[in-house]
């Protein structure tokens, strides 16, 4: 119970910037309806208890279930069984991942139906799958982890030029869309349970990295069927915005679908889970129970923060955007969108799971406050630099992916390993549900205001935006460090 609380408070306590925003905001620039005020009130006081419960459930469920995989895969020592676990594995907690299903959706949408749901999140997926599979071969052949980053991004480069703007942006969203409440927490502890088991020098970098991977996967994997197929053109519409009605109303209308999206999310890691456990864990009946009410806790936890963000947040986050672009200041844009990321990655889940996974494993030397800060200040200037984008049409998305990769890859050449695998999880966190819902429809809402922007390529890229800045500005506190420990030494 003291941890449950613990974790509610810490949530509370990065939740509360982002809810005084917005109030700030409603009695200044934007005014809201009312109701929609207090939608959002209530959303957030969902968001702050079903982010500490999932947190908790996450700690004493999820975590264990990916150590205790992780150390069976390690422990069969075939290259063969490892690709294969890896890739199934990889495959069935993305699947089901609640993140990955919305933008499947929206590009359903924007795409007038050329492009299915379905053919999305089987794209993916395998991508996903691939890339945990690579991961954990990695960890086991000892290969460094730069090198491996370096010819996967190359790859990504090459095919960059080759795909047109649109799917550029689609396949850099697919990549922090994967990487979402569940998946995060599960690849996190497998890359953890392989490498403990392993051992060795490297034990402390080798246990971060695979989120990076497992994140790189559906950016060539949509790449590759864009070209395959031979979809160009794809032409942006915005879902027509319609406000909720009433204050409760809307939660109970969105709860049962939420709830079901939850169950088939969790479905995967249980039975696999149960499977695990029947051939090979065989735990006794008080740690087995532990681990299926951590699971409980899970369900629950993220129940309630996606009905909260979807039902609480995501408007808002749009009136917010059109709101200033169509008000007399639409030049505050890249400043309200600073202060949105600033506040927003504090509120995602994930993020909270890697950075207690980074203080652990580096028995304290590298804190969690020091990594949040970092995550913070990056993803601020990520949305701000999105703003910019979408009000001037000259500037591409590409403008700032690219050389944003390229000092990312050049950087991971030049800082401690360690620093390289926490910048590429990073990158694949920050882009969590907060980010997928209020700064994605923020984004979408400006981009829909303003004549010069397009939704499908403005709109959408936000996401790539957010999950490449951590990749640079982790591994400048990388740089930090090694010139701090090399006056000292």
């Amino acid at each position: 119970m003291n941890i449950l609380l613990e974790k509610i408070k810490e949530v509370l306590l990065s939740v509360l910037p982002i809810t005084l925003l917005v109030v700030i905001l409603n009695f200044t620039l934007v005014p809201i309806d009312s109701d929609m005020l207090a939608r959002f009130l209530i959303g957030a006081i969902l968001v702050v208890i079903g982010l500490g419960i999932f947190l908790f459930g996450a700690h004493i469920g999820v975590g264990p279930i990916g150590n205790l995989m992780g150390n069976t895969i390690a422990k069969t020592n075939s290259r063969y069984i490892v690709s294969i676990l890896g890739f199934i594995l990889g495959f069935l907690i993305t699947i089901a991942e609640p993140d990955l299903q919305i933008l499947a959706d929206q590009v359903k949408l924007a795409s007038g139906g050329i492009i299915s749901s379905s053919l999305i999140l089987i794209v993916v997926s395998i991508g996903v799958g691939l890339m945990v599979s690579i991961g954990l071969l990695r960890i086991l052949y000892e290969k460094p982890l730069n090198k491996i980053f370096t010819m996967t991004y190359l790859l990504i480069f090459v095919l960059g030029v080759i795909v047109s703007e649109e799917f550029l942006a689609i396949s850099v969203d697919a990549s922090g869309a994967t990487t979402g409440a569940m998946t995060t927490p599960f690849i996190l502890a497998l890359g953890y349970g392989v490498s403990q088991l392993k051992g060795g020098k490297t034990l402390e970098e080798d246990s971060f990295g695979m989120v990076g991977l497992a994140s790189a996967g559906p950016i060539f994997a949509i790449m590759i069927m864009s070209i395959v197929s031979g979809i160009t053109n794809v032409q942006g519409e915005v879902e027509t915005f319609v406000p909720n009605l009433g204050i409760i109303a809307p939660y109970f209308k969105i709860f049962p679908q939420l709830l079901k999206e939850t169950v088939v999310t969790l479905i995967p890691l249980l039975v696999l889970f149960l499977i695990f456990d029947k051939i090979s864990f065989h735990l006794n009946k008080k740690n087995k129970g532990a681990i299926l009410k951590g699971l409980f806790y899970t369900f629950f936890g993220l129940t309630l923060f996606l009905v909260g963000v979807n039902a609480g947040f995501m408007e808002v986050g749009r009136v917010m955007g059109q709101g200033i672009a169509e008000s007399k200041y639409p030049f505050m844009l890249p400043t309200i969108g600073f202060l949105l990321g600033m506040l927003v990655v504090l509120a995602e889940p994930a993020v909270y799971i890697l950075t207690e996974q980074v203080e652990d494993v580096t028995a304290g030397h590298i804190k969690k406050k020091l990594i949040l800060t970092t995550l913070s200040l990056g993803i601020a200037f990520a949305v701000a630099m999105s703003m910019l984008r979408i009000m001037i049409p000259s500037l591409k998305l590409w403008h700032f992916l690219l050389p944003g990769f390229g000092l990312a890859t050049f950087l991971s050449y030049k800082v401690p390993p360690i620093f390289v695998g926490i910048a590429y999880d990073s990158g694949g966190v920050a882009s969590g549900p907060m980010t997928a819902t209020f700064v994605l429809a923020f984004a979408q809402g400006a981009a829909n205001i303003i004549p010069t922007a397009n939704v499908m390529i403005d709109g959408f890229g936000v996401i790539a935006m957010v999950a490449m800045m951590p990749l640079v500005a982790i591994q400048l506190l990388g740089l930090i460090f090694k010139i701090k420990a090399k006056k000292e030494g």
